[in-house]
Parts: C-alpha cells; sequence; structure tokens
C-alpha cells in the first residue's frame, strides 16, 4: 500500500473497500471482525430464544466520497450468489466513469470471495486491480485478520 501511495497520492482514494454484515435479532454479525481470544475451550456458543427469528446479509462499499449501497445479500451468501451480486448488482453508476476505469476492487478473504469463478470474473473485470484472498499478484493480497484497515469496518461499522 505504502508503495501505491508513493507512486500514486490519491491511490486510497482510488480503491473501492466493500464488506458486508449479518444482521439479526441478536446483533449485527459481521463473522470476519468477530474474534474470541481465551485461555480454555475456545467454543462459544449463543444461545437464543426467540419465537420470530429475522437476519438479512447487507453490502456496502466506500470509494474516494462515494459511499455505495447498501445492497441486501442473500442470506447464505456463497460463490454464485456473490458471482451475481458482481457481475448483475454492483451499484458502479454513480460513480464518475473516470473513477471507475482508474477503481481497484477490495474485499476481504471470505470463502464466497474465494471462489473460483469469482477471481475469474475480477482478473477479467479488474485485471491487476484488485485486492483481496487468491489475487494473481501477491503484492494485492488484503492481510487477514485486518478488519479496521477497511474503511467501511472504521467508518460505516462503528457509526
Amino acid at each position: 500500500m505504502q508503495q501505491k501511495i508513493a507512486r500514486n497520492p490519491q491511490f486510497v482514494a482510488e480503491v473501492l473497500f466493500t464488506d458486508e454484515a449479518n444482521f439479526s435479532r441478536n446483533a449485527i454479525v459481521n463473522f470476519h471482525n468477530n474474534h474470541l481470544w481465551c485461555d480454555e475451550n475456545p467454543h462459544a456458543i449463543l444461545e437464543s430464544h426467540f419465537q420470530v427469528q429475522f437476519a438479512f446479509n447487507v453490502w456496502v462499499g466506500i470509494i474516494g466520497d462515494f459511499l455505495i449501497g447498501p445492497v441486501f445479500l442473500p442470506l447464505k451468501l456463497n460463490g454464485a450468489s456473490y458471482l451475481h451480486f458482481l457481475e448483475d448488482e454492483l451499484p458502479l453508476e454513480d460513480i464518475p466513469l473516470m473513477l471507475r476505469n482508474r477503481m481497484w476492487f477490495m474485499h476481504d478473504g471470505a470463502p464466497p470471495h474465494f471462489s473460483l469463478t469469482v477471481r475469474q470474473f475480477l482478473n477479467r473485470k479488474f485485471a491487476n486491480r484488485w485486492i483481496g484472498r487468491g489475487t494473481q499478484r501477491p503484492n494485492h493480497l488484503w492481510p487477514a485478520r485486518s478488519p479496521n484497515l477497511n474503511p467501511v469496518d472504521f467508518f460505516y461499522g462503528d457509526s
């Protein structure tokens, strides 16, 4: 990141930082941000006894001064449904064309993001301009366990 910023001081404003979170009666859950550190038995169980359960999965993105979304995704996100979202529903129409042409796409290492079809799509759509697990360029990997480096988690998740 530092090398990219040294070459292009506007680099961070050209990255579409994305993340999704699950909202339910029990809590707002982004499993990427949940870590349990303990000395004994790290298996935690959250019990809930509600007659009516509800939950939904929401995706948002931030690029420069633009907030994109929210977009409601399937509750059980998998590679096929995430690929469908990227191909057909990713709302970029409000982003200026000049910025879209220079844009980098970032997502974390969630299993749906790592599916082969998603990586192949990103390689075609954002050739050498995507950040995440499984990218062809080793210097474009998103660091493991680094949710607060993502402005979506830092800004949107803490507001």
